[in-house]
């Protein structure tokens, strides 16, 4: 379980921003909210206070949102970071994964939308608006060379991918197929290495290009 108590918000319009405050109040009740119109204003919040769960837009006054994420990637890789846009094209969601998102949320999701991915977000689970799961599934469809499994995973490493892709934690999947805690962080690792991935909305996707979702 991801504990969320202290939450950025970097959002440039007055009004959205409130929204998401008020959102953000709701899912998680008690947790320290900062807020951010600008970059540099994020930078400054961050340095002061680093955060659990960063939501982070991706078109600001002074610069992009993907400045944010690559600090907090480097800094506090700890830090949840959940994109909040309107943008929708392959490039804007490669280049957020690729800078460090665990999510992808659009505003143009409803409130009810909204307030079940926040909730998945403590469960380790990857939040990505419908929209942008497709998406990204047709961008590897498109762009990813094509392999078969067994060439590049073992059995094991296969059935994790799928377990972890559908949101279950660590010690679920040790449970599950009934090996050690231990074990299955080594079967990631080294799923992780031979795919050339690093987090789990990367693992997700890769699950659904094979057919394992």
């Amino acid at each position: 379980m991801t504990e969320i108590r202290s939450i950025l918000i970097l959002e440039d319009h007055a009004e959205t921003r409130a929204a998401l405050v008020a959102l953000v109040e709701d899912c998680f009740p008690g947790a320290r909210i900062a807020e951010a119109g600008t970059i540099h204003a994020a930078r400054t919040s961050l340095r002061a206070a680093p955060v659990d769960l960063a939501l982070v837009d991706l078109t600001l006054p002074d610069g992009e949102g993907y400045e944010i994420l690559r600090q907090c990637a480097r800094d506090t890789p700890e830090t949840v970071c959940v994109v909040t846009t309107v943008m929708a094209t392959d490039a804007a969601v490669v280049n957020a994964l690729a800078a460090g998102a665990s999510g992808y949320l659009l505003k143009t999701d409803g409130t009810a939308l909204w307030k079940l991915h926040l909730g998945q977000i403590v469960r380790g689970v990857p939040v990505l608006s419908p929209a942008i799961a497709r998406r990204i599934m047709q961008h590897f469809q498109r762009t990813a060379p094509a392999f078969e499994t067994d060439e590049r995973l073992t059995p094991r490493e296969t059935e994790v991918l799928s377990l972890i892709a559908r949101g279950m934690r660590i010690p679920e999947v040790a449970r599950l197929i009934g090996v050690a805690d231990s074990t299955v962080a080594t079967h990631i690792k080294n799923m992780y290495r031979k795919l050339g991935i690093s987090n789990r909305a990367e693992a997700a996707t890769h699950a659904a290009r094979l057919g394992l979702l």
